[in-house]
């Protein structure tokens, strides 16, 4: 992570509010002496030349503190300056204020690293713009080429016409499943690091039970065996995101096997944390490409590049569901091939309700 701000500490010197009150108290001082001396040379009688005296004595303590404070708050200055230059393109101007410590030197360093956090989340909503444009471009240019080549053949007949339904039929469900999963994405991040729309108790439980009904099909068809172990695991936070959470676990370590292969799923409290746990078997990854797959429309290696069976938004979705909910997530590969995924949370303060575990044989999962 990177870290914005001055990286040394300035020599300490008195706050620019204690030089300022300083400085008005010496003033107001030098002009009591000078009234008390001039009021002893002119005498009491001389009430106009005291009126002239006080006169031009607060017009040159008035001019006086604006050129102190003037010179004071120049670091202010650059401040707005800067602010107002900014723009898009010009997030890597810094303030880079080198005066004493103090409340303007807090403000600086404060602003460079507002400035900071502004252009990595610039470049992070430009990376994943491009990376958005290009995903929902190529079902859309498949629709389209399907639709030139078969209405340009004049000889094309039903099953021609058939094939094509089908090819931009199921071009059109990957569009609408890649907007569908941007838009829960974009909900999870605007949510992250502040109050949930929702909160309500929510067991993490249910939505491996519901996710493991939507893949039982892949599941048969691949001949995996599933393994649960599914306890209480209570959660305040958004029922929706949480159940898209455990979904997609489920359905990357369906979608990312082999067949004839194993899938594990495990949910539990542990004093004031919830956890859930999926992992599966499959092709063997690096464990530097590990956090990498946590970021947008990254995916792993082999069967996950190009396969076209997802966008790469499986697991960046579950980090930033998990973010939301003030949890953390990691993975780490296992030994032979496959990944295990573990997602922590707070658990919720009232007592777990027991849900049921899914009918099948609780065998250990392997590297564990």
């Amino acid at each position: 992570m990177t870290v914005y701000g001055s990286p040394h500490r300035r020599r300490l010197r008195p706050t620019l509010r204690v030089r300022l009150a300083l400085i008005n108290g010496a003033v107001l001082g030098v002009v009591a002496l000078v009234l008390l001396v001039v009021a002893i040379a002119i005498g009491r009688h001389r009430i106009v030349m005291d009126i002239l005296a006080i006169a031009v004595i607060t017009l040159a303590g008035v001019a006086a503190g604006y050129i102190v404070v003037a010179r004071a708050l120049r670091p202010l200055q650059q401040v707005t300056a800067t602010a107002r230059r900014l723009s898009g393109e010009t997030l890597d101007q810094r303030i880079n204020y080198a005066g004493v410590d103090d409340e303007v030197a807090e403000l600086a360093e404060t602003f460079d690293a507002m400035l900071g956090r502004l252009a990595d989340a610039f470049e992070t909503q430009k990376r994943f713009v491009a990376n958005a444009s290009h995903e929902l471009r190529t079902p859309l240019a498949v629709m389209r080429t399907e639709i030139d080549v078969t209405m340009s053949d004049p000889d094309a007949d039903v099953t021609e016409f058939r094939r094509m339904g089908t090819v931009v039929r199921d071009a059109s469900e990957r569009a609408n499943s890649l907007v569908d999963a941007l838009l829960v994405l974009a909900r999870s991040e605007a949510q992250a690091g502040r109050r949930l729309v929702r909160k309500v108790p929510v067991d993490l439980a249910d939505g491996v039970t519901a996710a493991l009904s939507a893949v039982r099909r892949e599941v048969g068809r691949l001949g995996l065996d599933i393994t649960t172990d599914l306890r209480p695991a209570l959660v305040v936070g958004d029922p929706s995101l949480l159940e898209r959470l455990a979904g997609n676990l489920i359905e990357n370590a369906v979608r990312y096997n082999h067949g004839q292969g194993r899938v594990w799923v495990r949910t539990e409290t542990e004093g004031a944390t919830a956890r859930l746990v999926v992992g599966n078997t499959g092709f063997e990854v690096d464990a530097g490409d590990v956090p990498k797959l946590f970021e947008a429309f990254r995916r792993g290696v082999r069967d996950r590049t190009g396969s076209g069976r997802g966008a790469g938004l499986g697991l960046s979705i579950v980090r930033a569901v998990t973010d939301a909910h003030g949890g953390s997530v990691r993975a780490e590969p296992i030994e032979g091939g496959g990944l295990e995924v573990i997602v922590t949370m707070p658990a919720a303060s009232a007592t777990p309700v027991v849900t049921g575990s899914a009918a099948v044989p609780a065998t250990p999962p392997p590297g564990r």
